[in-house]
């Protein structure tokens, strides 16, 4: 069996685009903006799945995906502020159970 070589090409508009986008990633303001991203969003989905055992959205089409997302939200928020409430970090300004009680 004979061997083949094979060639692949890109566009010289790609390459350029791509070593554009490279520079900017690997710059200090885009290392800076990825370090910040990943520390913000990566905790509150960790969280989502693991401790509230989050694993597949239960209901199918997109706006019942949205409904489902927005009380997973809601139920995280709201396990915060429970968390907060408990170990009394709310501060002066927000309402306390042990006065109210």
């Amino acid at each position: 069996m004979e061997e083949r070589a094979k060639n692949l090409e890109t566009s010289k508009l790609f390459n350029k685009l791509r070593k554009k986008d490279l520079e900017r990633v690997v710059s200090e303001e885009g290392c800076q903006l990825r370090m910040n991203r990943s520390i913000q969003a990566e905790g509150s989905f960790a969280e989502i799945k693991q401790d509230m055992g989050f694993r597949r959205y239960l209901s199918k089409g997109k706006q019942n995906v949205w409904a489902e997302s927005i009380l997973l939200a809601m139920a995280h928020n709201v396990n915060k502020l429970h968390n907060k409430i408990q170990s009394e970090r709310t501060g002066k300004h927000l309402f306390s159970l042990k006065n109210s009680a």
